[in-house]
């Protein structure tokens, strides 16, 4: 069996939870990271949900992109879809992405699309209520100001800016 590819852009490029044999930064076309998900489960709760991201369509993505060991496919896909597939507001599918490492090809990648109609797609909110919904959620795997907190720190260590990001960052140090 082949090895295969897993595209992170949020709290998998800095906590993927699975072995893998290299890791990389890559581009995702056709959609972009967005604080565009209300949390029920990971960073809030359903009476107080938290936001996390999502990949929206639209756009494009710089992530990290993880090359996993095609004997541990069927290992890393459970792995995969028990956390990101808790409530189904993702789908899973294969893009292309485009590596970033001089001379390496585009390859196909797993990773997690954002689906608009599902009820925890929050869409494009104002500034305000993202930041009272960053603030209130905390969920099964912590506060959600800990995973923004986290996420901008792992991004700038890859020397990438996200202004919305960075912005609630800002926001959550002035409080």
């Amino acid at each position: 069996m082949s090895d295969f590819w897993v595209f992170g852009y949020g709290s998998l490029m800095w906590r993927p939870g699975f072995d893998y044999l290299e890791s990389e930064t890559a581009d995702l076309a056709g959609a972009h990271r967005s604080l565009c998900v209300y949390s029920w489960v990971h960073r809030g709760t359903r009476a107080r949900p938290g936001l996390v991201l999502g990949l929206d369509r639209g756009g494009s993505c710089r992530g990290v992109a993880f090359r996993v060991a095609g004997r541990d496919r069927a290992a890393v896909l459970a792995y995969l879809r028990e956390r990101e597939l808790v409530t189904d507001v993702y789908r899973e599918v294969s893009r292309p992405i485009r590596l970033r490492r001089e001379g390496r090809p585009e390859v196909a990648a797993v990773t997690y699309m954002v689906d608009r109609d599902h009820q925890q797609y929050a869409g494009r909110l104002p500034p305000d209520a993202i930041l009272a919904h960053v603030r209130a959620g905390h969920g099964q795997s912590g506060a959600n100001s800990d995973y923004i907190v986290s996420t901008v720190a792992h991004l700038r260590a890859l020397g990438l800016t996200d202004p919305i990001l960075e912005r609630v960052v800002a926001a959550l140090a002035d409080t």
